[in-house]
């Protein structure tokens, strides 16, 4: 606990602005709804041929996963605030215009009955009959809506609109339950405030009711759209950063201890960064040096010129017990050794990112070149062997490879986990024993998982094999694990931008972007 609160003391700026923005998409969102909302259930009560046909629409788009409908968002409307709060506001349609039209039509027919025969017309029925009887039912209906959309917020950080999001798929990403907290916390006590205070609204009677009510559609448009105004002392140039890249010792961290590079940022999904810099939503990104989008997307890898990234030495890491009990997996996991240079992995990559191939394909048709499969192991099955890869194309590619290459070559089938988290989550399996193997990065095992004393770090920082000695044998004594030696290429950190932009700026690498940012 005590680590917990150290942590938000640390990050107490950026837990107030991610909290804001977080308010603001749920705020703006919630009045686009209550606008568009109320009128259409006041609609279909004068409408009943349009009432299955409406709370049918609006209930499908509830029944969409939440991350599904943020995916759908993306190539109608790019990435930013404007597609989440567009999800949010469909989210929040259906407690609004369901809980409206159920209200009115509960209304007893006695007392409009009455109503009429005091010579009331239908609008004033309306207004000051059944609106105000239908109130409570309304305000369930707009209480539920918000503590949904806080819910559903917190994925707004997947399309970089920021939010409390951000402490979570960053947490997520790096394992790291004080970042998780940060962003659940606060996210639950707003979901709680927020139905709290409504609850109080809608105990409030008579002209005090309405004036509060006026006062938060004038308040609203404030506090859901600070974030929209550019504030003074605009940066000259913004970033975007997958969330694990900004929270590892050797991404963001190790651009400030190296250049004192301070940028504005936004976090985004590593999977849309190159999008979000394609399309100008940011000016820079950090990306990895064998990704095929560079290529796709015409981007400039800045050099490390001051090397503050170490050696990225792609491998693959083993249980030892799991070379014990399958002897005949070293040898075949030698025969992948220095087979995939720099330029052949980046070819692989943008087979599968920009010509949409499958990552089987693409690795059959790489051992088919390589001459690495021979003819086909036929036969039943013995023992099975548990592959894990990180939530990125390249890992795909690499475990499908090795899949292929061991079936082909052994007895043994091989059982794949995509999609794990990231770093820490599949060390975290392999070291528990649900995995036997994952690719890893020496740079990566170096910084992230052994994190070596400053000193020793930085005398590893250039020499790719001292690394890869470092971390081999460090593997081995603390935890058991082998790396197997290196696959051939090196897929380090990088910044990126686009070349055009680049070719503009003049700038080429780390420390040119450091003096432009400075002038």
């Amino acid at each position: 606990m005590q680590e917990f609160f150290k942590f938000i003391v640390e990050h107490a700026d950026k837990l107030a602005e991610q909290t804001l923005t977080h308010i603001g998409l749920t705020f703006l969102s919630l009045c686009i709804a209550l606008v568009i909302g109320i009128p259409l259930g006041i609609l279909i009560t004068f409408r009943p041929r349009l009432v299955g046909f409406t709370l049918g629409s609006v209930g499908v788009l509830q029944t969409i996963p939440s991350i599904a409908l943020l995916g759908f968002m993306i190539p109608l409307l790019g990435i930013g605030p404007g597609p989440a709060i567009v999800a949010l506001f469909l989210y929040a349609l259906l407690p609004i215009v369901q809980n409206t039209y159920v209200g009115i039509r509960e209304v007893s027919p006695a007392l409009k009955e009455a109503a009429r025969g005091m010579g009331l017309t239908r609008w004033q029925i309306l207004f000051r009959l059944e609106l105000p009887l239908a109130m409570p039912v309304i305000f369930a209906g707009i209480r539920t809506a918000t503590v949904i959309n806080v819910g559903v917020a917190t994925l707004a950080a997947y399309l970089a609109a920021g939010g409390l999001g951000e402490f979570i798929f960053g947490g997520i990403a790096l394992n790291n339950t004080n970042m998780i907290l940060a962003g659940t916390i606060p996210s639950a006590l707003l979901a709680i405030l927020f139905d709290a205070g409504l609850a109080r609204l809608q105990n409030l009677r008579g002209l005090w009711r309405y004036r509060v009510m006026i006062v938060f559609f004038l308040l609203a448009p404030v506090l859901s759209s600070f974030y929209w105004y550019p504030a003074d002392g605009q940066p000259r140039l913004h970033a975007g950063f997958a969330h694990e890249f900004y929270g590892r010792a050797d991404g963001y961290p190790a651009l400030i201890r190296t250049y004192d590079l301070h940028l504005a940022s936004r976090l985004i999904d590593q999977n849309l960064m190159y999008e979000a810099v394609h399309t100008n939503l940011v000016d820079i990104i950090s990306g990895y040096s064998t990704d095929g989008r560079i290529k796709a997307f015409n981007l400039r890898t800045l050099a490390d010129d001051k090397h503050a990234f170490p050696p990225y030495q792609a491998a693959f890491v083993v249980r030892e017990l799991s070379l014990k009990k399958y002897p005949e997996l070293q040898p075949t996991l030698d025969l992948l050794a220095g087979q995939l240079s720099d330029s052949s992995m980046t070819e692989l990559n943008y087979q599968v990112d920009y010509l949409h191939k499958s990552p089987e394909t693409v690795a059959r048709e790489f051992l088919n070149r390589s001459d690495l499969l021979q003819k086909p192991y036929v036969g039943k099955r013995q023992g099975k062997l548990v592959v894990g890869a990180m939530i990125f194309t390249e890992q795909y590619i690499l475990v499908e490879i090795l899949r292929q290459l061991v079936e082909n070559r052994t007895a043994l089938e091989v059982v794949t986990k995509t999609g794990l988290g990231g770093t820490k989550i599949c060390f975290d399996a392999l070291n528990a024993g649900s995995i036997d193997l994952y690719p890893e990065y020496t740079g990566t095992g170096l910084l992230v998982i052994l994190q070596p004393p400053l000193a020793v770090s930085d005398s590893l920082q250039v020499d790719t094999k001292a690394v890869y000695d470092y971390v081999n044998t460090e593997f081995q004594r603390q935890y058991k694990l082998n790396w197997q030696k290196p696959l051939g290429f090196n897929n380090t950190y990088a910044l990126m931008m686009r070349e055009s932009q680049a070719g503009q700026l003049g700038i080429k690498t780390n420390s040119e972007l450091k003096r432009y940012l400075d002038q």
